[in-house]
Order: C-alpha cells, then structure tokens, then sequence
C-alpha cells in the first residue's frame, strides 16, 4: 500500500466517524445516562395515583413496616425514597429512549443532548483516523505473515487497531463520559473545565480509568471487522463476476454490511460498556473491570450488565452504517480523483 492510500485511509475514517458522531450525539446521551450508576434512568418510581375511593396515601398514611422497608431497601435507592409524599411503587423497568430524551429536555434543556459533543468531536477524526490507518497497516503486515486476507489476518488487523486507538485517545472519551453525566441544568462546566478538575483530582492516570474495560471492547471490534470483511468481500466478488464499475447500489450495500457487522457484536461484547461508563463516573465504588461487572451483576442482575443496549443498537446501526458508507463513499473519491488502484487490489 503506498503512503497516498494511507493518507486517503486517515482522512476517510477521519470524516466518517465525525459525520457518524454528529447525528447520533443525542442517542449517545441517552446511552450514557441509561449505563450509569447515578442517572436513575432505570429505576425511577411510579407514584400511586389517587385510588377511586378518594383517599391518598401518603407518609402518614403508609404503616411503619412499609416505611423501613422504603427507607432500608436497597435495590431501589434514592429516587423511591424522596416520594414518600405519595407512596412509591418501585419499577424496575428502563424509560425508553424516547422519555429518557424528552426528560432530559424538560430537566436540562435541549442542549444538554449535546453534552460532550466538544470532546466527541474532537476525538472521533482522529480516532477513527488512527484506527483505520492502523488497521490497513497492521492488515498489510500480517498478510504478510499468514494467509492473506484469511478471517485471522482481520482478527490480528482489528486487535492492533483497537489497541492503539484506544491508548491514545482513551482520556479523550474520559471527558466527553464526565460532561454526559453532568445532570445540573444550571452547570456551565466546559472541558477545559473538566480536564482541570480530573487533574486537580487524580493527575494524568485520572484520564486513563476505564482503559481495563476499553481493551476488553476490542473484542467488539474484532467481531464487527471480521463479519464486515467477510460481507464485503463477498459483495466485491460478486459485482466484480459482472461489473467493475462502482454504483450507488453498493455504497447502500455497504451500509447494510456495516449496520449487521456493528449490532451482532454489540450484542455479544456490550457489558463492557456498561462496567466502562460505571468506572469513568466519579467517585470509588468502582474500582477494576471485573470488580465493577461483579457488583453490578450482583446488585442488578442481568439487565444491569445490559442497561442501555437497546440505545446502543438503536444508535450504533444509523451510526455504523453512516459511518461506513462515508468511509467507503470519501475513499472511492479520493482514489478516483488521485488516480490509486485501492479498489482495484481489493478486487483482485
């Protein structure tokens, strides 16, 4: 591969993953939110209404035993217990994701969707960019090596990518986590703001919690590339039997390939996010990537290790699919108006 498609590779994944983040900010909020410990997405009550009779229970009305039972209970905290006024049902159903997003509005204002948009910005170009200039690079490398273009070529091209994407940007994504579960309406933190205090707090390793929990999502990644590849390439050897002209039938091809690759290996990877966002919070509870996937399995079951994946589907296939067709659409550009033979290879 010589350094113009390499070039061509950064500045596709760069302007991919920034379209793909923009559209998709305010689901990421909501996934966020739906993921953390302190949101209370997942378990806020359902006051009692009024009974037909016309009496209404409340703090007075509510006997003793069913008081320190409220008060004790630990499964549902904090949120159940402020509406003593009117006695609390406690649910343990998840707002969907259309009342998490009209809560947030009503509570934060409709910018607060935005909320870590900064950092995302900033940080997705480059770590799209540095993934998929590592990716192309490590894949040259171990064809090299094994049997080329074989599903462990892709393997070993994602694992290297994911690594050096997540080392290096890992503090990035620290941040945006930090400003998403800001919950003040009246907060004006920035992220210069932010890097301040998680510096002030716990120096430059501050920014490196949640790492353990980034690596193990490589294996996410390594899912995604691996079925991507091997839809992709079937697409590639079957227009290229009848036609070797590019069309716009196969940027929509490609879209799909991308949204199938993303949401089976979402589904089989997903708790470490849930144990990532728990360790970006703020404070100690939770301390290492096995500790904190213990105790939230211990303290919520199995829901809790999957809080939010319905978001994070929802999200991840426009996302994916925008993302991948973009690359694709900005590669196909760039080689044709710069004269490389990339998709040519690919074929071949």
């Amino acid at each position: 591969m010589s350094q113009k498609d390499s070039v061509i590779h950064l500045v596709a994944g760069g302007v991919a993953g920034t379209v793909g983040a923009i559209v998709t900010c305010p689901l990421e909020v909501v996934k966020t939110r739906q993921q953390s410990s302190k949101s209370g997405f997942h378990h806020l009550p359902q006051i009692a209404q009024e009974p037909p009779g016309g009496s209404q229970t409340t703090c007075r009305t509510v006997s003793p035993s069913q008081r320190r039972r409220l008060w004790t209970t630990t499964r549902h905290s904090r949120p159940q217990v402020v509406a003593l006024s009117g006695y609390v049902t406690p649910s343990t159903d998840t707002l969907n994701i259309v009342q998490c997003l009209k809560h947030i509005i009503k509570h934060e204002g409709p910018l607060a969707l935005f909320k870590g948009l900064g950092p995302n910005l900033v940080g997705v170009a480059p770590s799209r960019a540095i993934y998929f200039a590592t990716y192309s690079q490590a894949k040259l490398f171990w064809n090299g090596l094994l049997p080329p273009d074989s599903p462990m070529v892709h393997v070993c091209s994602a694992s290297c990518a994911g690594f050096v994407a997540s080392s290096l940007t890992n503090p990035i994504w620290f941040v945006k986590t930090r400003l998403q579960l800001d919950m003040n309406k009246n907060s004006n933190m920035t992220a210069f703001e932010c890097v301040r205090r998680i510096y002030a707090k716990s120096g430059i390793l501050g920014f490196y919690k949640g790492i353990t929990a980034s690596y193990m999502g490589i294996s996410e990644t390594i899912v995604h590339f691996v079925i991507y590849e091997a839809i992709k390439a079937e697409l590639v050897s079957h227009h290229t039997q009848y036609s070797t002209e590019k069309s716009s039938r196969d940027f929509f091809e490609f879209m799909a390939a991308g949204a199938v690759s993303k949401t089976v290996a979402s589904c089989i990877a997903y708790p470490h996010e849930v144990a990532r966002t728990r360790l970006r919070e703020e404070g100690t509870r939770y301390t290492g990537f096995w500790q904190t996937l213990t105790l939230v399995f211990k303290e919520e079951g199995v829901r809790g290790v999957y809080r939010g994946l319905t978001t994070q589907l929802v999200r991840q296939i426009p996302n994916t699919a925008i993302m991948m067709a973009t690359y694709e659409a900005v590669v196909y550009v760039l080689t044709t108006r710069f004269g490389t033979e990339f998709y040519d290879k690919e074929a071949n």
